[in-house]
């Protein structure tokens, strides 16, 4: 399905279920290189959604281990059958909601995508007591008020080196007889470390 070390798998090569997000391959591209990934590293990705992210970085990451976590039983089918197709063999899906599934997860993590779940402040606190020192948490914000909390929680956790990027990427799109640049919905992304 995708022959290349690159990242960057189009979208449209990812089995989908209707109103379940992805993150777009341009984000995606965004969110792994601030994940600062290693070939072995452990990566929790919380709230994986259609699998996007576990599926690059257990590309990437061949000797690594990659912890989805998806509270939908549907939801995490997916994530299976998309790892499945990109033959990727070291990701595993947890199915729970975060915080609560989080004590049960079987190994610590170094890096840590936090994509969904709410409250996304309280996710960032319980995640933090887990992360490896030298760790790093990117988590998203599609709202002012996620973006606040994110916000505030690397504050309140004293993280370090901490950098906030906005994505506004276009996509050129065949609409009717023309070709459009269509923006992709702007996100924030947040990346912190631990350095105790």
């Amino acid at each position: 399905m995708w022959p290349y070390v690159t990242p960057g798998i189009p979208d449209d090569l990812f089995e989908r279920l209707p109103g379940i997000p992805l993150s777009k391959r341009e984000v995606r591209l965004l969110l792994i290189s601030l994940l600062r990934l290693k070939p072995d590293s452990v990566l929790w990705d919380i709230g994986a959604g259609t699998g996007t992210i576990p599926v690059e970085t257990g590309l990437l990451c061949p000797k690594g281990r990659i912890i989805a976590v998806e509270r939908d039983e549907e939801v995490a089918s997916l994530i299976r059958r998309n790892c499945d197709r990109f033959g990727v063999r070291n990701v595993e899906v947890v199915e729970g909601s975060a915080p609560e599934c989080l004590k049960d997860l079987p190994i610590p993590p170094h890096r840590v995508c936090i994509e969904g779940g709410y409250p996304i402040k309280d996710i960032l606190k319980v995640v933090w007591q887990y992360l490896e020192p030298q760790g790093r948490v990117v988590a998203t914000a599609a709202n002012l008020e996620s973006l606040y909390a994110v916000s505030e929680g690397f504050a309140e956790l004293q993280a370090r080196n901490i950098e906030v990027v906005q994505s506004a990427v276009n996509r050129l799109e065949t609409r009717g007889t023309h070709q459009i640049f269509a923006a992709v919905n702007p996100i924030f992304i947040l990346s912190g470390e631990k350095l105790d």
